[in-house]
């Protein structure tokens, strides 16, 4: 007992002193204001965040042009309020699609001033994401009750097409989307290369369909047989007796892992940069890079996007829970 309380003082003890360390140098030591001289005199001492002041805008919405940045922002505030309300629980599933809906003329205003090859940053991963995933959703239903199916013909083809996208990773998908697919397919059907993010999107979308799959079998097969067999014998199709009766329950018993499935894509969203699309990962890198002078204070720059990922995803999983 006696050793075991003292290695929780110790423990205590490192942890308060790593604690006060970790403020000094983040808060009470640190530069603010975007000024080079005032970051490199306080070099080994307290952190820069002199760089976020000065590089914000290149960081959080890439290369879209400065005088038209409201557009980005809208969409971005419009986006962060639809998602957090959708999983939280305060729009209704009858009101959620239409208002969703909202998107449309809002990634209309950031369309119509720059292309989407200009696009980058926050704006960029809440598309990808969000896109992605909802366009997942259907067909990862689809597969999830297909594998379930007794016949060969329908369950096979199902578990042939989750298995081998659940085996690959997601970066060989991206380099097939952004330059395989232009040279193996028509032009009809793949565009040219501004349509870039539409490619990614939708090959995004099927490779998280074979994950959500999963994710929605498990909640098919936490009901009993009885409750198909009842809807059965009350005369409902089969059609009727998963969308009124199965699919509600299974997709209310999973939404803990559709959510943790939604956090993981938003994170893995940063490999589009292989592919030249500068998220938010990929827009710290474009913004430091050229930059002789404040390219050393990658390590601050990092720490503040590892800061919106985690209030996007702790704030998800709290909402979510």
């Amino acid at each position: 007992m006696v050793r075991g309380g003292l290695f929780n003082f110790v423990g205590i003890l490192i942890a308060a002193i790593f604690a006060i360390w970790a403020l000094d140098w983040a808060v009470w030591s640190a530069v603010f204001e975007p000024s080079l001289q005032a970051c490199k005199a306080a070099a080994g001492e307290g952190a820069c965040w002199g760089v976020v002041a000065e590089k914000w805008r290149l960081i959080l919405f890439g290369r879209y042009p400065a005088e038209q940045i409201w557009r980005p922002i809208t969409l971005t505030v419009i986006w962060t309020l639809l998602l957090w309300a959708t999983v939280a629980g305060h729009l209704k599933p009858k009101v959620a699609l239409p208002v969703w809906l909202v998107w449309v003329p809002a990634a209309w205003l950031m369309m119509s001033a720059a292309p989407t090859n200009l696009w980058g940053g926050l704006p960029l991963t809440l598309m990808i994401s969000c896109l992605g995933i909802a366009l997942a959703f259907p067909l990862g239903v689809l597969l999830a009750l297909g594998r379930r199916s007794e016949s060969r013909w329908i369950s096979t083809p199902c578990v042939i097409y989750i298995e081998t996208l659940r085996a690959l990773p997601l970066v060989s998908i991206l380099f097939l989307a952004a330059f395989v697919l232009p040279l193996v397919l028509p032009a009809a059907l793949v565009g040219d290369s501004k349509d870039l993010l539409a490619r990614v999107i939708v090959t995004i979308a099927f490779f998280s369909a074979a994950y959500q799959a999963e994710v929605i079998r498990g909640g098919l097969q936490t009901l009993s047989n009885g409750q198909s067999q009842a809807a059965k014998a009350l005369g409902l199709r089969w059609d009727q007796t998963q969308w009124n009766v199965v699919l509600p329950q299974a997709i209310k018993a999973c939404l803990p892992g559709l959510t943790n499935s939604f956090i993981t894509l938003f994170k893995e969203c940063s490999l589009v940069t292989v592919v030249s699309l500068f998220e938010l990962t990929g827009a710290l890198g474009l913004a430091l890079s050229g930059d002789v002078q404040w390219r050393q204070y990658y390590l601050e720059g990092y720490l503040f996007i590892a800061g919106v990922y985690w209030v996007y995803c702790y704030g998800l999983s709290r909402y979510a829970k």
